[in-house]
């Protein structure tokens, strides 16, 4: 939601067989193997083995992995400055589904990570959203008395639907422009 993902796009043009963006992004939500390695199952070389032998990929696992780590672009136009602004004024943290090397990107060459009060990646605890047992886990690192405190924004519906089970304010936004007019809406800006 804040940093762009250019995955779907960029994979597309290795694929052996013909696609959009949507049903890549459809399947890479839905494909096993990505999840164990976003849970931190698999490591990447295991994970691109599988995944290039799956997806029927034009690359070799190295080649795949060199390509993959920068599929994590950038931060979105307006992000950082939105969460600079947000941060004077509560406290911020990040729950993503995410991986070793992305998340390696992230905090060192995008520096997003350092936005947030805390960050928790998928791959650090063994569960990805929407498993309602991360949404448990971000509660106790955030120290706080209730889910009800949590202010929860992610762009897929069913992770959003997964927070407000376990009690968060949750709301579906996609990109900065959709956050900061929910927030606006939320008078929280």
């Amino acid at each position: 939601m804040l940093v762009e993902f250019a995955g779907p796009k960029e994979l597309g043009a290795h694929l052996r067989w013909p696609s959009t963006p949507e049903i890549i992004l459809k399947r890479w939500t839905e494909c096993p193997h990505t999840d164990e390695f976003e849970r931190g199952r698999l490591s990447a070389p295991q994970w691109a083995q599988l995944f290039i032998q799956d997806w029927d990929v034009d690359l070799t696992p190295d080649a795949f992995l060199a390509k993959f780590t920068t599929w994590s672009r950038r931060v979105l136009p307006g992000a950082k400055e939105l969460l600079e602004e947000l941060r004077s004024r509560y406290r911020l943290a990040a729950l993503s589904n995410s991986n070793e090397l992305h998340w390696q990107r992230n905090a060192s060459e995008l520096r997003v990570l350092e936005l947030f009060e805390f960050a928790i990646s998928s791959h650090q605890v063994g569960l990805c959203k929407p498993h309602p047992d991360i949404y448990t886990i971000a509660v106790d690192r955030a120290q706080v008395s209730s889910a009800q405190s949590i202010i929860f924004f992610d762009d897929l519906a069913a992770n959003v639907a997964a927070a407000q089970a376990a009690g968060m304010r949750a709301y579906q936004v996609r990109g900065v422009d959709e956050l900061r007019a929910r927030l606006v809406s939320e008078r929280l800006l």
